[in-house]
């Protein structure tokens, strides 16, 4: 273990000094990481590697290799995911979840300071105001996307204020545009083989490997949970609770003080500026264009995903609000055998 941590520090210190590095020569690098995690031993080792692989090394890298060096690791995953016997596979699946985690947390970081420090803090004061009016209205959702479709109505006020966006909010989110595109023509592509975008030209050696659907179903598991790790904080809010039908409890100063703080609860809500529409961008596609039913059913159960709703990305659907008035009319309906 000592002789793998100090080569470990010997090339993290070569990586950061070189600016230079090409593509061929970071999947030399990332072959040979690969076999040094195959050979790890006993799960807090494994776990000790990782991180350092992953949140100690990938934010040192200089901007000019970063891109790089996470598209020879998606390039090497792709490529040998399918080599991996069940023994080894957990340690190389929390290897990935650090990668989509480090990977949200550089580019959504980055894209927020550049985004107040290139004139979106004005539209996203805006948004705030925007959310705090409704909140004395007794409304805490917020939503931030503007299509249509699988991820619910949108709300008219926000859907018009996102309609067009800053250039500055644009550039802002471009690295984190440029990553999730090399996911989407990779380990996120719909299809396991596209021949119009089959280039013949390019050398083998580089080429991103699309799927296999293992990796796929993995990252859709992962994907909102790195997502509310970086993007999501909690707030207090304050809801309306109707009042009991005791007349001594709502006369009494103790039990109105008591009630009044059942009225504020913790909330998660996203951090202002998110741009959770770029965010969800390979799901959605999977769900439209994947060829495998699996992958559509999957890619839609996180769209559907239940924290979406609370974070004010999408609203409740109809019928599940329905089914949730019809189960609770039976469980207040149920009064049990009178003896």
């Amino acid at each position: 273990k000592r002789i793998r941590d100090k080569a470990l520090e010997s090339l993290t210190l070569f990586i950061r000094s070189r600016r230079d590095l090409q593509l061929v020569e970071l999947l030399k690098i990332w072959k040979g990481l690969f076999f040094c995690f195959y050979h790890s031993d006993r799960p807090l080792t494994q776990q000790a590697l990782a991180r350092s692989l992953s949140y100690t090394l990938v934010p040192s890298l200089p901007d000019q290799s970063l891109q790089s060096f996470l598209r020879a690791f998606w390039i090497t995953m792709s490529r040998d995911f399918h080599s991996l016997d069940r023994l080894r596979l957990d340690k190389y699946l929390y290897l990935i979840r650090c990668y989509v985690g480090v990977a949200f947390e550089i580019f959504l970081k980055k894209g927020l300071l550049d985004g107040a420090g290139k004139g979106t803090g004005k539209q996203t004061q805006t948004q705030t105001q925007q959310h705090e009016g409704e909140g004395k209205k007794g409304k805490t959702e917020r939503v931030v996307e503007k299509e249509k479709g699988s991820l619910g109505k949108r709300k008219r006020g926000e859907a018009g204020q996102q309609k067009e966006a800053e250039p500055g909010q644009l550039e802002a989110w471009k690295d984190l545009g440029t990553y999730l595109t090399m996911l989407e023509e990779g380990p996120l592509c719909p299809l396991n083989f596209d021949p119009a975008s089959d280039d013949t030209r390019e050398d083998p050696a580089v080429r991103m490997h699309k799927g296999p659907d293992g990796l796929r179903y993995h990252l859709l598991d992962i994907w909102l949970d790195e997502i509310e790790k970086v993007a999501v904080v909690e707030a207090e809010v304050e809801v309306e609770v109707e009042g009991n039908g005791n007349a001594e409890a709502r006369n009494s100063t103790l039990n109105n003080d008591e009630n009044f703080e059942e009225q504020k609860k913790k909330k998660k809500k996203l951090k202002d500026g998110v741009p959770m529409e770029l965010l969800l961008r390979p799901i959605v596609r999977l769900q439209e264009k994947s060829i495998s039913k699996m992958v559509r059913k999957r890619a839609g159960e996180v769209l559907d995903d239940e924290r979406l709703v609370e974070w004010g990305v999408r609203e409740r659907k109809k019928d599940e609000e329905e089914e949730d008035e019809e189960d609770e009319d039976e469980e207040e309906g149920w009064g049990g055998i009178d003896g």
